[in-house]
Protein backbone atom coordinates (compact mmCIF):
# COMPACT_ATOMS: atom_id res chain seq x y z
CA UNK A 1 0.00 0.00 0.00
CA UNK A 2 2.83 2.36 0.88
CA UNK A 3 6.45 2.43 -0.07
CA UNK A 4 9.04 3.28 2.54
CA UNK A 5 11.43 5.96 1.39
CA UNK A 6 14.84 6.65 2.94
CA UNK A 7 13.24 8.98 5.47
CA UNK A 8 10.39 8.41 7.88
CA UNK A 9 7.45 9.12 5.57
CA UNK A 10 5.50 6.32 3.93
CA UNK A 11 4.66 7.66 0.49
CA UNK A 12 1.41 6.42 -1.00
CA UNK A 13 1.71 4.50 -4.22
CA UNK A 14 -0.68 4.99 -7.11
CA UNK A 15 -3.96 4.20 -5.39
CA UNK A 16 -5.76 4.16 -8.75
CA UNK A 17 -4.18 0.72 -9.33
CA UNK A 18 -5.45 -0.69 -6.02
CA UNK A 19 -8.22 -3.29 -6.40
CA UNK A 20 -10.18 -1.70 -3.56
CA UNK A 21 -10.15 1.69 -5.31
CA UNK A 22 -11.11 0.19 -8.68
CA UNK A 23 -14.04 -1.64 -7.04
CA UNK A 24 -15.11 1.65 -5.40
CA UNK A 25 -15.20 3.36 -8.82
CA UNK A 26 -17.40 0.55 -10.17
CA UNK A 27 -19.77 0.87 -7.22
CA UNK A 28 -19.92 4.63 -7.67
CA UNK A 29 -20.60 4.51 -11.42
CA UNK A 30 -23.17 1.70 -11.35
CA UNK A 31 -24.96 3.37 -8.42
CA UNK A 32 -25.24 6.58 -10.43
CA UNK A 33 -26.71 4.65 -13.38
CA UNK A 34 -29.08 2.78 -11.05
CA UNK A 35 -30.45 5.81 -9.22
CA UNK A 36 -31.03 7.72 -12.46
CA UNK A 37 -33.01 4.78 -13.80
CA UNK A 38 -34.70 3.16 -10.81
CA UNK A 39 -35.19 5.76 -8.08
CA UNK A 40 -37.67 8.63 -7.89
CA UNK A 41 -35.70 11.83 -8.60
CA UNK A 42 -35.09 14.30 -5.82
CA UNK A 43 -35.71 11.87 -2.95
CA UNK A 44 -33.56 11.68 0.14
CA UNK A 45 -32.65 8.08 -0.71
CA UNK A 46 -31.17 9.18 -4.05
CA UNK A 47 -28.99 11.74 -2.28
CA UNK A 48 -27.98 9.19 0.38
CA UNK A 49 -27.07 6.49 -2.14
CA UNK A 50 -25.08 8.89 -4.29
CA UNK A 51 -23.28 10.26 -1.25
CA UNK A 52 -22.53 6.82 0.25
CA UNK A 53 -21.02 5.55 -3.01
CA UNK A 54 -19.00 8.74 -3.44
CA UNK A 55 -17.93 8.77 0.20
CA UNK A 56 -16.50 5.26 -0.02
CA UNK A 57 -14.37 6.13 -3.04
CA UNK A 58 -13.28 9.55 -1.81
CA UNK A 59 -12.36 8.31 1.67
CA UNK A 60 -10.11 5.66 0.14
CA UNK A 61 -8.35 8.42 -1.81
CA UNK A 62 -8.07 10.71 1.19
CA UNK A 63 -7.03 7.89 3.52
CA UNK A 64 -4.28 6.83 1.13
CA UNK A 65 -3.04 10.41 0.86
CA UNK A 66 -3.30 11.24 4.56
CA UNK A 67 -1.54 8.00 5.45
CA UNK A 68 1.74 9.63 4.44
CA UNK A 69 1.64 11.82 7.56
CA UNK A 70 -0.93 10.15 9.81
CA UNK A 71 -1.50 6.43 10.20
CA UNK A 72 -4.39 7.22 12.53
CA UNK A 73 -6.15 9.39 9.94
CA UNK A 74 -5.64 6.75 7.25
CA UNK A 75 -7.20 4.07 9.44
CA UNK A 76 -10.11 6.35 10.34
CA UNK A 77 -10.83 7.27 6.72
CA UNK A 78 -10.69 3.68 5.51
CA UNK A 79 -13.11 2.90 8.35
CA UNK A 80 -15.39 5.69 7.10
CA UNK A 81 -15.20 4.22 3.58
CA UNK A 82 -16.29 0.87 5.01
CA UNK A 83 -19.19 2.47 6.87
CA UNK A 84 -20.28 4.25 3.69
CA UNK A 85 -20.28 1.08 1.61
CA UNK A 86 -22.29 -0.72 4.28
CA UNK A 87 -24.81 2.13 4.23
CA UNK A 88 -25.07 1.79 0.46
CA UNK A 89 -25.66 -1.94 0.87
CA UNK A 90 -28.56 -1.22 3.20
CA UNK A 91 -30.09 1.08 0.57
CA UNK A 92 -29.91 -1.64 -2.08
CA UNK A 93 -31.33 -4.23 0.34
CA UNK A 94 -34.14 -1.82 1.25
CA UNK A 95 -34.91 -1.30 -2.46
CA UNK A 96 -35.19 -5.04 -3.01
CA UNK A 97 -37.23 -5.73 0.11
CA UNK A 98 -39.60 -2.76 -0.30
CA UNK A 99 -40.30 -3.71 -3.91
CA UNK A 100 -40.84 -7.36 -2.93
CA UNK A 101 -37.90 -8.47 -5.05
CA UNK A 102 -35.76 -11.49 -4.34
CA UNK A 103 -32.48 -11.01 -2.50
CA UNK A 104 -29.92 -13.52 -3.74
CA UNK A 105 -28.27 -15.67 -1.10
CA UNK A 106 -24.50 -15.85 -0.79
CA UNK A 107 -24.49 -19.35 -2.31
CA UNK A 108 -26.94 -18.54 -5.13
CA UNK A 109 -25.46 -19.41 -8.54
CA UNK A 110 -26.00 -15.80 -9.70
CA UNK A 111 -24.10 -14.44 -6.68
CA UNK A 112 -21.26 -16.88 -7.29
CA UNK A 113 -21.18 -15.83 -10.96
CA UNK A 114 -20.89 -12.15 -10.05
CA UNK A 115 -18.15 -12.93 -7.53
CA UNK A 116 -16.18 -14.95 -10.10
CA UNK A 117 -16.57 -12.27 -12.77
CA UNK A 118 -15.59 -9.42 -10.48
CA UNK A 119 -12.31 -11.03 -9.42
CA UNK A 120 -10.78 -10.26 -12.82
CA UNK A 121 -12.84 -7.38 -14.25
CA UNK A 122 -12.34 -3.82 -13.07
CA UNK A 123 -13.53 -1.56 -15.90
CA UNK A 124 -16.43 0.53 -14.56
CA UNK A 125 -17.77 1.21 -18.08
CA UNK A 126 -18.07 -2.53 -18.66
CA UNK A 127 -20.14 -2.91 -15.48
CA UNK A 128 -22.39 0.03 -16.33
CA UNK A 129 -22.98 -1.34 -19.84
CA UNK A 130 -23.81 -4.81 -18.51
CA UNK A 131 -26.11 -3.40 -15.82
CA UNK A 132 -27.94 -1.08 -18.22
CA UNK A 133 -29.49 -4.11 -19.97
CA UNK A 134 -30.50 -5.89 -16.76
CA UNK A 135 -33.54 -5.42 -14.55
CA UNK A 136 -33.43 -3.17 -11.49
CA UNK A 137 -33.81 -6.28 -9.34
CA UNK A 138 -30.78 -7.91 -10.93
CA UNK A 139 -28.67 -4.76 -10.74
CA UNK A 140 -29.49 -4.28 -7.05
CA UNK A 141 -28.46 -7.87 -6.36
CA UNK A 142 -25.26 -7.49 -8.37
CA UNK A 143 -24.48 -4.37 -6.34
CA UNK A 144 -25.15 -6.16 -3.05
CA UNK A 145 -22.70 -8.86 -4.12
CA UNK A 146 -20.03 -6.31 -5.04
CA UNK A 147 -20.69 -4.38 -1.82
CA UNK A 148 -20.14 -7.52 0.25
CA UNK A 149 -16.86 -8.07 -1.59
CA UNK A 150 -15.88 -4.45 -1.03
CA UNK A 151 -16.69 -4.70 2.66
CA UNK A 152 -14.40 -7.73 2.97
CA UNK A 153 -11.66 -5.97 0.99
CA UNK A 154 -11.81 -2.90 3.22
CA UNK A 155 -11.70 -5.13 6.31
CA UNK A 156 -8.47 -6.67 4.96
CA UNK A 157 -7.02 -3.20 4.30
CA UNK A 158 -7.84 -2.18 7.87
CA UNK A 159 -6.19 -5.34 9.26
CA UNK A 160 -3.07 -4.67 7.15
CA UNK A 161 -2.96 -1.06 8.37
CA UNK A 162 -3.35 -2.28 11.93
CA UNK A 163 -0.51 -4.79 11.53
CA UNK A 164 1.70 -2.13 9.95
CA UNK A 165 0.96 0.29 12.78
CA UNK A 166 1.73 -2.35 15.42
CA UNK A 167 5.01 -3.27 13.70
CA UNK A 168 6.18 0.19 12.65
CA UNK A 169 4.24 2.65 14.80
CA UNK A 170 2.91 5.94 13.60
CA UNK A 171 4.59 8.88 11.91
CA UNK A 172 5.65 10.48 15.22
CA UNK A 173 7.46 7.32 16.24
CA UNK A 174 9.10 7.08 12.82
CA UNK A 175 10.14 10.73 13.07
CA UNK A 176 11.71 10.12 16.49
CA UNK A 177 13.54 7.00 15.25
CA UNK A 178 14.87 8.89 12.24
CA UNK A 179 16.05 11.80 14.41
CA UNK A 180 17.76 9.49 16.92
CA UNK A 181 19.44 7.61 14.10
CA UNK A 182 20.67 10.88 12.57
CA UNK A 183 22.12 11.92 15.93
CA UNK A 184 23.73 8.52 16.42
CA UNK A 185 21.71 7.26 19.37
Amino acid sequence: MYEKMNGFLKITGDYTNWSVYKKAVILCDVTEMFIRRAMPPGTRTVDQMRQAARSCKQNIVEGASDGTVSSEMCIKLIGVARGSIRELGEDYADFLRQNKFEIWGKDDARTLGVRRYSREHYDPREYVEKCEVRSNETVANIMLTLIHQMDAMLAKVLKALEADFIAEGGVREAMSRARRKERGY
